[in-house]
């Protein structure tokens, strides 16, 4: 099964619809197909929330791509927010680019935008990882 396959089927992104589009070393593109079922928040937008657990998973996507075989995930440390505009339209993007790699943690830059490329939120992450000795 390949890591999109494994991606794709986890439960909280078949619920809200979350794909993963792109895995590149160090980078992660994910898609939110926006349908009736999908959380909304003013104006008809999506949930605010929805776009954090985006930047999450985009986040996962990229620290994934380039974690070595003696390395294991340990969890999310922390996720910052600001959200720019409200996110409209049938499909959202998260893209998550490594920002540092040090020996426990891994920092990412994250971008949430709308299909027209509209950059709705920025976020940053922070993922942490055991080396075991």
């Amino acid at each position: 099964m390949t890591y999109k396959d494994q991606f794709d089927a986890m439960p909280i992104n078949q619920l809200l619809g979350i794909s993963l589009v792109e895995q590149l070393p160090g980078y992660g593109r994910i898609q939110l197909l926006v349908n009736d079922n999908t959380p909304e928040g003013i104006g008809g937008s999506v949930n605010g929330g929805v776009l954090a657990t985006m930047v999450d998973m985009a986040m996962l996507v990229a620290v994934f791509s380039s974690l070595s075989q003696n390395e294991e995930p340990a969890g999310t440390a922390e996720l910052n927010i600001s959200y720019l505009r409200q996110a409209h339209g049938r499909k959202i993007f998260a893209v998550a680019k490594e920002l540092k790699r040090g020996k426990q943690l891994v920092v990412c830059d994250v971008d949430i935008t709308d299909e027209t490329d509209r950059l709705c939120a920025k976020a940053r992450a922070t993922y942490a990882f055991r080396v075991p000795r």
